[in-house]
């Protein structure tokens, strides 16, 4: 199942018709707990249950009372008690169990969820979120590393609130508004903070006198090609950018995959790859020709897939 997706909003909207939540700066899932084991699903249907390994405790027969159930939530790392999706990303690629376990004791993850579709066989899809919010919220005994965040009244005060405590922004929803699976509705509408968005890698270039990656280029999937959005090298220092490196190994080609033209101070020593990878990277949003504003690289998400990007464009063109 793919989780209901929100529009991003123009204005905050008030009156009672409307809740509001915390957006958090982290990796959505849909969690499955059946015959108590948990299983997680990312928004792309991959299953990501063994990076989390501190999740598994969720499934215990106390916090749900046996009940098979089916959850929407957000997988978030904390750091100093602020979400990091740079923390998140060393952990949400991990496909070895061992390694998970490690990651888990030294960088651990907390799910919050807010929505519950599925309880012991029944689709609760079709009722009003304010009542699965309701039903969540009685099921979900609060865990160590999973609870179930509060909802709000005043969107307004809440988003300013965010915006002091440098969270990553706010989402309204429609209180009678039935859960639509894989749909980008307007009954879920996001205002975040901080622009970020989600990239595909087109090429990399090596550091200045080294054979290190230094940069990527980047474009944006559209039905008529890869648009190219710019070159992203703050936060490719070190580590980074040579895990990048090794992710993009054997994926090169001769020619541009990119469907619109690349400057030529850009296109210099460009080795031009397969537009598989995805990167989430922070801006100051887009330059009058349309190229990222001082991007910084934030991560990988193998949550998502090039293909994914255009069918959440074409459902917002839509």
């Amino acid at each position: 199942m793919r989780p209901m997706l929100a529009t991003r909003g123009t204005y905050v909207p008030a009156g009672s018709e409307w809740l509001h939540e915390v957006k958090w700066d982290g990796m959505r899932v849909i969690a499955t707990v059946r015959d108590g084991r948990l299983t997680l699903h990312s928004r792309n249907e991959n299953d990501v249950t063994v990076s989390f390994p501190d999740l598994q405790g969720l499934a215990g027969r106390a916090t749900f009372g046996g009940k098979d159930v089916v959850l929407d939530g957000e997988v978030v790392a904390f750091l100093d008690g602020l979400p990091v999706f740079g923390a998140l990303a060393e952990r949400m690629h991990v496909a070895h169990a061992r390694r998970a376990e490690q990651l888990a004791a030294t960088n651990p993850v907390t799910l919050l969820l807010f929505d519950l579709m599925h309880l012991d066989g029944l689709d609760l899809t079709p009722l009003p979120l304010e009542q699965r919010r309701q039903v969540l919220a009685d099921l979900v005994e609060e865990g160590p590393r999973w609870r179930v965040p509060p909802a709000y009244d005043d969107g307004q005060v809440l988003l300013d609130a965010t915006r002091a405590q440098g969270l990553e922004g706010i989402v309204s929803k429609r209180r009678g508004s039935a859960y639509r699976p894989g749909v980008r509705s307007p009954d879920w509408l996001k205002f975040p903070h901080r622009p970020t968005g989600s990239y595909v890698v087109g090429a990399w270039r090596t550091e200045t006198a080294s054979r290190r990656l230094g940069s990527v280029l980047v474009g944006e999937p559209t039905e008529e090609g890869l648009v190219y959005r710019g070159r992203v090298g703050s936060g490719l220092a070190g580590t980074a950018g040579e895990a990048l490196r090794e992710r993009l190994a054997g994926t090169e080609v001769e020619d541009s995959p990119f469907g619109t033209e690349v400057p030529r101070e850009d296109r210099v020593g460009a080795r031009w790859v397969r537009p598989e990878v995805v990167l989430e990277v922070a801006s100051l949003g887009l330059t009058p020709q349309k190229r990222l504003r001082q991007p910084s690289y934030l991560g990988v998400r193998t949550d998502l897939r090039p293909e994914d990007l255009l069918l959440l464009e074409e459902t917002l063109d839509g």
